[in-house]
């Protein structure tokens, strides 16, 4: 009976120590009840309590927390049924709050989170859904966050992982993608036809100027060329003119001769021409190069002829030879 009594005594003893001697590990917090009612906090660290009087009422995990929003389906604005699911990150900041404000803390947040989602979807196209998830982000974050203030609870995140429309739908946006990428590709091309058409009318247009440009220069060098051609057939006229009014018949023989040979060298000059027929009077042009030499001949002696003594028993320089 001793050692019973004895075993008895040292299970009593462990049992008030462990009741005494409370250890709250780093990241909690311990609520402590007087008789069922709350009194206050343990903090991390080593605490002692009166064993039967003082009792631990919730250990509260005060780490930042995930909670994974299940699957849900939501009617938008445009009624396009699609399934979303996201994820919440929040940390405890008040232990009594969440402790004894709500019943269950992580199922109240749930269910308003996910209420909330179908709010905010339901006031949005299909479009705006898909395109400005970061909008529905900070629109849910603000909401939630406010309205879990009160169980001593921080919202500091909120992410839609997914927005799932039906497959139907889902290649009704495939094919209309398809067909404004198209749109695009074919206004693209027109205005690619048109600016190639503009600068095709402007280089034709620049070439007709251009090339206007060089028929009036080469006509204007052409009218101007026949001015001196005829300005030389005038002057060599003149001269010959000139020459006969002198009594001298070679000038009009150099003249005819040089205008009898031009012809002859045009008929040579035809592409079909293989054989030249030479008329009766060719003598004549032997006969006008004849008088050529002579006019030649003449010249030469009378710039040889020696220069008349001057008066006063000076004589003139003879010419330069």
């Amino acid at each position: 009976m001793g050692s019973v009594v004895a075993l008895i005594v040292v299970v009593v003893v462990v049992i008030v120590l462990a009741k005494l001697i409370r250890i709250v590990p780093q990241g909690y917090e311990w609520t402590v009840e007087l008789f069922g009612k709350y009194t206050g906090t343990l903090t991390p660290g080593l605490h002692f309590l009166i064993p039967f009087v003082y009792a631990i009422g919730r250990k509260m995990n005060m780490m930042e927390q995930v909670l994974e929003v299940p699957s849900q389906e939501v009617i938008t604005k445009d009624n396009a049924v699609v399934r979303v699911d996201g994820v919440v990150f929040y940390q405890i900041l008040d232990a009594a709050k969440a402790a004894y404000e709500v019943a269950n803390l992580e199922g109240a947040a749930l269910a308003l989170i996910m209420t909330n989602i179908r709010t905010v979807l339901g006031s949005m196209d299909l479009d705006e859904s898909l395109s400005q998830r970061d909008a529905i982000n900070a629109k849910l974050l603000g909401v939630i966050d406010e309205a879990t203030h009160p169980w001593g609870v921080k919202v500091t995140r909120i992410e839609i992982k997914d927005i799932s429309p039906p497959r139907d739908l889902v290649d009704a946006m495939a094919r209309q993608m398809k067909a404004e990428r198209e749109k695009r590709a074919n206004i693209l091309d027109a205005e690619g036809y048109r600016q190639a058409a503009i600068l095709k009318a402007e280089g034709e247009k620049q070439s007709a100027i251009l090339s206007a440009e060089g028929k009036k220069e080469a006509a204007f060098r052409e009218a101007e060329a026949r001015e001196r051609l005829a300005e030389a057939e005038a002057k060599a006229t003149t001269m010959v003119s000139n020459a006969i009014a002198g009594g001298s018949v070679n000038a009009l023989n150099y003249f005819v001769a040089n205008n009898y040979v031009d012809a002859l060298k045009e008929m040579a000059r035809s592409p079909n021409q293989k054989m030249l027929l030479l008329p009766m009077e060719s003598a004549g042009i032997l006969g006008s190069l004849a008088g050529i030499a002579e006019l030649a001949k003449d010249s030469l002696t009378a710039q040889r002829a020696p220069t008349p003594p001057v008066a006063g028993g000076d004589r003139a320089p003879l010419p330069p030879r």
